[in-house]
């Protein structure tokens, strides 16, 4: 069991200090990150929590999953690790006339 939550389906008005405060009833808050988008700076509705333990970790989802807050039933669960990227992107090359 990790101690890194995921916590989901946030009102866009709940920031990194409200969402603190949501889980530090049940332990040692590390750390708080709601996630914010980078073209209009406002939340895209979810966040990271670390916990101290995972025993308080394990307090937090069953104390905050599925609970209302802001007329929004809360997800919180164990974030999964992010995804390695492959790949490069881009175009491909190539392209153009064949050259003999």
């Amino acid at each position: 069991m990790g101690r890194k939550l995921y916590a989901g389906n946030l009102a866009y008005s709940v920031g990194d200090t409200q969402l603190q405060e949501m889980f530090a009833q049940f332990g040692t808050v590390d750390s708080v990150q709601v996630i914010m988008d980078r073209d209009t700076g406002r939340s895209k509705g979810f966040g990271f929590v670390e916990m101290s333990t995972d025993e308080e970790a394990q307090k937090a989802i069953a104390g905050l999953s599925g609970k209302e807050v802001d007329g929004r039933a809360l997800t919180v669960n164990e974030a999964k690790p992010k995804p390695a990227r492959t790949g490069g992107g881009g175009y491909g090359g190539g392209g153009g006339r064949n050259r003999y």
